[in-house]
């Protein structure tokens, strides 16, 4: 009788290890391919439509004037902006990229001797690191050297002069000493920091965007479908307003941020359209779309934690009009946590 239990239990442990068929598509017993197709257009229209008002809200805030850059209220939004960028990071990036690297479809070696997801992620935070302080040092240098150049065709004298009073400004900022060229010369080097970091920002938000929409369209379970509407609709919403705020401080031309608007609005919808036109042929547990869409859920993942700490969150909280006032720094902490909050949420659905 001992035998027969102890045979019986492994049988049941087989089983279950036998149970993972990497040939099944989607996990829900209830399929209706043209129930499924309705709820997949109707997602690419509410999300396509969410996302756009996400990033549209901080870009038509410009023309009020509670909403300008250099305003409370947009210290305030912008945390929250942070706090949902945040969020998507660690709480819905990271966690599919696990997942899809730790999957038991995937062979031992080498998926499951080493810690791939991390690694891809850092490797991405570091990367993203370095192309944030070299891009932001070259266009500085250029701007420099061509606004040097335009001042020096006549006299090189003068040139002498405006390098010396560059020199003066950073030695003596303290007392307050400030150049009518040289504050240019800094208005631009913040200029080129700010589309940098919207640049980059926006790359990480569409690798993301792309996968869970092509997720969604390869699936054919209404079940499975129909919270996701919503819930996508609102995380594209959020995602907007993050990367809008961002592309209001970087103060790029009508055509460029109309450019990174559409950008931004059809990512998720033409991944809807893709998923639909593979979902015949697509496995979402083959080893092939494991590894793929694993990596660049990590690196996504890399990238839009480090942008959310140390270019939004960082940069804002130690800003001196932030340190200045008490309700001020108590009003960012709370928009942080409540953006953080509301994503996190989110997670329970999409």
């Amino acid at each position: 009788m001992k035998t027969l239990t102890i045979l019986f239990f492994f049988l049941l442990l087989s089983k279950s290890h036998a149970d993972c068929d990497c040939s099944v598509v989607d996990d829900s017993s209830y399929r209706n391919k043209h129930e499924a197709l309705v709820l997949k257009i109707t997602a690419i229209f509410s999300i396509l439509i969410g996302g756009f008002i996400g990033v549209c809200i901080p870009i038509l805030g410009k023309w009020v004037p509670a909403m300008r850059p250099d305003r409370d209220v947009f210290f305030v939004v912008k945390a929250f902006a942070a706090g949902v960028i945040l969020a998507t990071g660690f709480i819905h990036i990271l966690p599919d990229a696990f997942k899809n690297l730790t999957s038991p479809c995937l062979s031992d070696k080498p998926w499951g001797e080493f810690p791939f997801t991390g690694f891809v992620a850092m490797v991405a935070a570091i990367g993203t690191l370095m192309v944030d302080s070299l891009a932001t040092g070259y266009f500085n240098r250029r701007h420099f050297i061509v606004d040097d150049g335009q001042k020096g065709k006549g006299d090189v004298e003068d040139n002498v002069h405006v390098h010396e009073e560059h020199v003066h400004v950073h030695t003596h900022a303290g007392h307050g000493h400030a150049h009518g060229s040289v504050a240019a010369g800094g208005g631009s080097s913040e200029l080129i920091r700010h589309r940098v970091i919207s640049q980059v920002l926006e790359l990480g938000i569409v690798v993301h965007s792309v996968i869970i929409g092509i997720s969604l369209g390869a699936s054919e379970s209404p079940s499975t479908i129909r919270p996701l509407v919503a819930a996508l609709t609102f995380h594209q919403f959020f995602e907007g307003t993050g990367l809008g705020g961002c592309v209001v401080q970087a103060k790029f031309k009508a055509r460029s941020m109309a450019i990174m608007i559409l950008f931004f609005s059809l990512t998720t919808p033409v991944g809807i359209a893709i998923g639909i036109g593979i979902s015949s042929v697509y496995n979402e547990n083959s080893p092939t779309a494991l590894i793929v869409e694993g990596i660049l859920n990590a690196a996504a993942a890399g990238i839009l934690i480090y942008m959310a700490l140390v270019d939004l969150l960082a940069a804002d909280f130690m800003n001196p009009k932030v340190q200045g006032k008490g309700i001020l720094q108590a009003a960012v902490n709370m928009s942080l946590l409540v953006g953080a909050g509301l994503m996190s949420l989110l997670a329970k659905w999409a």
